[in-house]
C-alpha cells in the first residue's frame, strides 16, 4: 500500500514529492482506529514550522484532511500515516462524525479552511451581527468559506479581488459583498475604499492574506502589486477593530504600535496548526470540526473544489498546491 511523503531535504527551489510503500500497521493502541479513506484534501506544507518544531524526519507524510468510512477528521501534525493512503490509522480524538448529505470530496475539501474561517472569525476576532469585516483574497478557498461564514453571523463584507476573475466571482455571491476592491492593477488604496465605505470608521475586523512590510524597493514585485501595507491596515482598521493576521514574521514600530493602542484595537495571528499544537483545546477544537460539518450540511458553506483527482495525480498536483498555483482546492479521491 503507497502513501504520499514530502522529502524534507529538498528545497524551497526543488521541492520534491514521492511515493513510498507503507505498512499496513494494526491497531495496538486504546482509542485508535483504522479509517478507509474516500477523499483527501491538499494544502501546502509549512515546512518552517517542522523545522521549529525539530520534526526533522527525511519523509514527512502529506495529506492530512481527510474523509472516510464512517468518519472524517484532520490528522495530527506528528501523524506517521499520510492521508493519501488507502487506509490510515488515526485516534479518535480526531476524527468527527461526517453527515449524510456531505459527500466525502466536500468533507474533506473544506475541512482545514473551515477550522481555519472559524478560528480567525470567532475565536480571534468574537465576529457579531452588524459588525463590517474585510476579507482580503477572498475568491481564494480560505477567502470564500470565511466570507460566507461572516455572511452567516451577520455581518457587512468588504473583499479584494486578485484578477478580474476573482472580481467576478466575488460579485456572484449571495448575500452580496458590500464592496468587491479591484487590486489587480496595483492603482486601488484599500485603505481609502474601506474608510469610504465605512463612512470614515473604520472596519471591525480584518482578516488579510498576508501584508507587505517594506518599502517598494525591498518586496518582490508580485507582492507590492497584491497585497496592502501594514500601515494600511491599520490605517482602515476602526476603534476598538481585530486584526487577524497571517503574516508569521510580521514587524510593527513604535509608531504603529502606538497607533493600534490609541485605536484600542488587537492584533492576532492566525496559526493553521494551533488546535494541533496542545491537548488543552481539544474540547474546543472537536467542536470546531463538528460545527464545520453541521454548516456544510446545511449549506452555510459552498467549498470551492477543483474536479477531484484520483491518486497517481496527486504527486504533481501537490507539488503545484506548495507552490500556491491554482485557486481551487484540490482533492484527490479514492
Amino acid at each position: 500500500m503507497k502513501g504520499l511523503y514530502f522529502q524534507q531535504s529538498s528545497t524551497d527551489e526543488e521541492i520534491t514529492f514521492v511515493f513510498q510503500e507503507k505498512e499496513d500497521l494494526p491497531v495496538t493502541e486504546d482509542n485508535f482506529v483504522k479509517l478507509q479513506v474516500k477523499a483527501c484534501a491538499l494544502s501546502q506544507i509549512n515546512t518552517k514550522l517542522l523545522a521549529e518544531m525539530k520534526m526533522k524526519k527525511d519523509l514527512f507524510p502529506v495529506g492530512r484532511e481527510i474523509a472516510g468510512i464512517v468518519l472524517d477528521g484532520i490528522l495530527p501534525l506528528d501523524s506517521e500515516d499520510p492521508g493519501l493512503c488507502e487506509v490510515v490509522r488515526v485516534h479518535e480524538h480526531y476524527l468527527v462524525h461526517k453527515p449524510e448529505k456531505v459527500t466525502w470530496t466536500e468533507a474533506a475539501g473544506s475541512i482545514w479552511d473551515g477550522v481555519r474561517a472559524y478560528t480567525a472569525l470567532h475565536y480571534l476576532s468574537h465576529l457579531s451581527p452588524g459588525k463590517s469585516v474585510l476579507i482580503m483574497d477572498g475568491a481564494s478557498a480560505f477567502g470564500t468559506i470565511a466570507i460566507q461564514l461572516a455572511h452567516h453571523r451577520g455581518a457587512k463584507v468588504i473583499s479584494t479581488a486578485c484578477s478580474l476573475e476573482d472580481k467576478q466571482c466575488l460579485e456572484r455571491f449571495r448575500p452580496p459583498i458590500a464592496r468587491v476592491i479591484d487590486v489587480s492593477n496595483g492603482k486601488v488604496h484599500v485603505a481609502e475604499s474601506c474608510l469610504e465605505e465605512t463612512g470614515g470608521l473604520g472596519v471591525d475586523i480584518v482578516l488579510d492574506a498576508g501584508v507587505r512590510l517594506y518599502s517598494k524597493d525591498d518586496e518582490p514585485a508580485v507582492k507590492l502589486q497584491l497585497l496592502p501595507h501594514k500601515h494600511d491596515i491599520i490605517t482602515l482598521l476602526g476603534v476598538g477593530g481585530h486584526w487577524v493576521t497571517t503574516e508569521e514574521n510580521l514587524q510593527l514600530d513604535p509608531p504603529d504600535s502606538h497607533c493600534l493602542f490609541l485605536k484600542g484595537a488587537t492584533l492576532a495571528f492566525l496559526n493553521d496548526e494551533v488546535w494541533n499544537l496542545s491537548n488543552v483545546q481539544q474540547g474546543k477544537y472537536l467542536c470546531i470540526l463538528k460545527d464545520v460539518m453541521e454548516k456544510l450540511s446545511t449549506g452555510v458553506f459552498r467549498p470551492q473544489l477543483d474536479e477531484p483527482i484520483p491518486l497517481y495525480e496527486a504527486k504533481v498536483s501537490m507539488e503545484a498546491v506548495q507552490k500556491n498555483q491554482g485557486r481551487k482546492k484540490q482533492v484527490v479521491q479514492f
